[in-house]
């Protein structure tokens, strides 16, 4: 977010939450049927640098990636040159809960039933290579009452430090005749050395099931 006098930190902090917070709700509300999957956001000394991520990326690019600066720069009140819009492709959309999120509203919003709409999207990601996946729908399903339907598969970690590297979560509210829907899904990442399909930090059972390098003999 673009400012010209000095702040404190905190301030700074909480400031640049909320420009992240209403930039991303923007862009999902904008983007929805374009595959759009998170943003990035980079503070160069020259200019900020915003990076959309999407699964169908040549939807975003020329004159709508053109009209998306034009409207950022206006909100948040960015110089003239100061803010750049980048789209970025999501290479394994099945790793990518935002996506599935997305994938699983469009499906239910087409009329499909939820234990199939979900159970398609599990088997989706655990093909994708996941190590584990959780899709929650809550809300009036069938019956009058609202209840919540959970649907597993694989391993999925619920606390500690490696849940911030290894969990990809996402939710998302889909208006049906009945009511509103509430989607939440869970992805777990395997563990990745080149990071391209998961974190390249190995949890703490990784290390302790890696397998050991041969002895060399001395001699």
């Amino acid at each position: 977010m673009a400012t010209t006098h000095a702040i404190s930190k905190k301030r700074k902090f909480v400031a640049d939450g909320v420009f992240f917070a209403e930039l991303n709700e923007m862009l999902t509300r904008e983007l929805a049927e374009d595959g759009y999957s998170g943003v990035e956001v980079r503070v160069t000394p020259m200019r900020t640098e915003i990076i959309i991520r999407a699964t169908r990326t040549q939807n975003v690019l020329s004159a709508r990636i053109r009209e998306l600066t034009s409207v950022v720069r206006k909100r948040f009140n960015f110089p003239e040159g100061g803010v750049e819009l980048y789209a970025e492709k999501v290479n394994n959309r099945g790793l990518c809960a935002i996506a599935q999120a997305e994938s699983l509203r469009y499906k239910l919003l087409g009329g499909l039933a939820v234990r199939r709409a979900c159970y398609g999207v599990l088997r989706f990601v655990m093909e994708s290579g996941a190590k584990g996946c959780e899709v929650i729908v809550s809300g009036k399903l069938r019956a009058p009452r609202a209840k919540s339907m959970k649907f597993k598969d694989g391993y999925m970690i619920s606390s500690g430090h490696p849940v911030n590297l290894y969990i990809d979560s996402a939710v998302r509210h889909v208006l049906l005749r009945q009511g509103v829907l509430g989607i939440k899904v869970k992805i777990m990442l395997d563990w990745d050395p080149k990071g391209k399909r998961g974190p390249t930090m190995p949890k703490e059972e990784d290390e302790l099931l890696r397998p050991l390098a041969p002895e060399i003999p001395v001699a």
